[in-house]
């Protein structure tokens, strides 16, 4: 069941205060000189969309420097807040509800999505009884952080299929680390088992387990996170976060244009290279990073959505944060031509209730 306890951890989690913001540091902008190194944590045994952009060479002399390995978007955003990484990326849920707490940041280009090629499924055993939302009462779902992406999902799917909520809260999210779960799934210690992209497919391949339903069918091609960086790092730094963004932006498009095994390729020699000790096989079996806008460019819709449905669950209090005050695209000049122009592209205005 969905404890009171949970619901806690998610809020403290994403529960940053003022004070404890205000203390994170941010290099640059007081000396006049804008910081050139981007403190940010990875994915083991993935690459993320900046370490590509950094590879491509689009960052130009900007340089990333990695603190180490997270398996949670809230937690990494939370790090970004606090001024412990220079940027972090996590489910539009998590962004507004780090907003919603008084947290300044802005989201500034949509990194991951789901698309017919990448997308998170609940998967279950082959043989499991459970074929349908009702038989979900009473299971237990693995996701990687609870309060984001996976658990969004399966709210909506349980809604849409006519549980009321007291059924809702019988349904148990659990935390179990992306890597564990096929593993914890096989051995019955969930009924469900999230699973995206290459863990997904790398599963599939396996056998033995079917998808009961995944994000995609549920609301069709859709950008689902975004990176952040504070309102402080984008005032001292704004050249360093246009580079920024606007590398990451040509790295999406740079990944949808071109053959699937030269980016496969491309991304198994940056796991190389880095030399984290991690296993490069799973690659094989990426597909997109599903972002649904071109350069990755943020809309209002993409927040509206988290923001519904924080303030159905009540974790937000109704106007407290507008979609239009959350994003900004004025770092990205990426071009559909391939080239980006020195002035800025055009931009929702950021403000915050």
């Amino acid at each position: 069941m969905r404890t009171a306890t949970s619901r806690r951890q998610f809020m403290t989690l994403l529960g940053v205060s003022a004070a404890a913001v205000s203390c994170g540091t941010a290099v640059g902008g007081g000396s006049g000189k804008q910081t050139k190194k981007l403190r940010y944590q990875g994915w083991a045994g993935q690459v993320t969309l900046p370490e590509l952009a950094e590879d491509l060479g689009y960052l130009d002399d900007v340089k990333l420097d990695w603190v180490g390995n997270t398996i949670s978007g809230p937690q990494d955003i939370q790090s970004a807040a606090t001024g412990q990484i220079d940027f972090g990326g996590a489910f539009n849920g998590a962004v507004v509800k780090l907003a919603a707490n008084g947290a300044p940041i802005t989201s500034v280009i949509s990194y991951y999505g789901s698309d017919k090629r990448a997308y998170n499924g609940f998967y279950v055993l082959e043989d499991s009884p459970v074929r349908s939302a009702r038989d979900l009462i009473g299971k237990k779902v693995g996701m990687n952080t609870l309060g984001a992406h996976s658990e969004a999902m399966l709210d909506i799917y349980l809604q849409r299929h006519g549980l009321s909520q007291d059924e809702i809260d019988k349904v148990e999210p659990l935390v179990v680390p992306p890597v564990n779960t096929e593993q914890s799934l096989r051995q019955h210690q969930i009924q469900v088992g999230v699973l995206g992209d290459i863990l997904r497919d790398k599963a599939v391949a396996k056998g033995g387990v079917r998808p009961l339903f995944t994000d995609f069918e549920l609301l069709g091609a859709f950008s689902a996170g975004t990176y952040v960086m504070t309102d402080r790092f984008l005032r001292q730094n704004p050249d360093t976060a246009r580079t920024f963004v606007t590398g990451v932006a040509r790295a999406i498009e740079w990944a949808r244009k071109r053959p699937r095994e030269e980016v496969i390729a491309r991304m198994t020699e940056v796991v190389k290279k880095r030399d984290r000790k991690e296993d490069a096989t799973p690659l094989k079996y990426w597909k997109s990073f599903g972002v649904a806008e071109t350069g990755g460019r943020i809309t209002d819709k993409q927040l509206k959505l988290w923001i519904d449905w924080l303030a159905e669950r009540g974790d937000i209090k109704r106007g407290k944060v507008t979609a239009s005050g959350l994003y900004t695209n004025k770092y990205n000049d990426y071009r559909p031509t391939g080239t980006s122009s020195g002035s800025p592209a055009p931009s929702a205005t950021k403000t915050r209730s």
